[in-house]
């Protein structure tokens, strides 16, 4: 892998509430045989994780950048925040994963390299061949199995996990997209930017991954989430039957 590449990469980790995963989690980043920034997004925890997202950054000169937001804002403008951080350090990638180790660090190299053969987005996917969840219950599987093939089917995404938040994005396609003006601000974002990414025609590829939920914390998928993310599809969907898709170059 270019050098170049490696040292410019940033993962961005949004958090709220996640005072008994991040450093244990910025640890394993920052052990990682590749050499990676991180950027935490708080919104403003109760708990006191921008405080430790702050100590982290003291201990770390240069590897660990805080922002700090009022409140609880939504994940999507988390990662949008991070997002312009990233690329305003001209950073050549910027991964995408939560704090709770539901993604495990240890697949970013991988992430890296599949976006090196020459693919666009990245994304660490459970429904590919060895990718699996693990410790999830039957109800959050089969929501999560349902969201994806019901995004697929209405949208045409060729992704397999189109859910996935823990994605490698290169700056460019970062770039291409007016990240201010993306609607969904929830979970649902991660489908609308997989919609806004392959219908701009970047290459998106996938890695597998063991997907284990959720070991210390409270999860933060809400029931209204699940509406958000339902009317995100519609919406989605609606604009595909009245826009002509033509791609730039081939996803795939």
């Amino acid at each position: 892998m270019r050098r170049a590449a490696v040292m410019t990469t940033r993962v961005i980790v949004p958090t709220y509430n996640e005072r008994e995963n991040l450093e244990s989690l910025v640890a394993r980043l920052l052990a990682l045989p590749v050499a990676v920034g991180v950027i935490v997004v708080d919104d403003g925890s109760p708990d006191g994780t921008g405080e430790i997202a702050d100590r982290l950054a003291a201990e770390h000169p240069g590897r660990i950048h805080v922002i700090h937001r009022a409140g609880k804002l939504g994940l999507g403008t988390a990662y949008v925040a991070g997002f312009h951080h990233a690329i305003a350090e001209s950073a050549d990638f910027a991964i995408t994963m939560d704090a709770d180790f539901s993604h495990p660090p240890e697949k970013i190299p991988e992430l890296l390299a599949k976006a090196e053969t020459g693919y666009d987005l990245v994304i660490g996917s459970r429904y590919v061949p060895g990718g699996k969840a693990v410790e999830c219950t039957l109800p959050r599987q089969v929501l999560s199995w349902g969201a994806n093939t019901f995004a697929r089917v209405l949208l045409d995404l060729k992704a397999h996990d189109t859910t996935a938040g823990f994605r490698c994005y290169r700056r460019e396609v970062l770039e291409s997209i007016a990240l201010d003006q993306i609607f969904s601000s929830g979970y649902s974002f991660l489908m609308e930017m997989l919609y806004l990414v392959q219908r701009a025609g970047w290459r998106v590829g996938e890695v597998p991954i063991v997907f284990h939920n959720r070991q210390q914390g409270v999860s933060k998928i809400s029931r209204n989430e699940v509406y958000k993310a339902l009317y995100t599809v519609l919406r989605l969907s609606k604009r595909r039957l009245v826009t002509a898709i033509s791609p730039s170059r081939r996803a795939g």
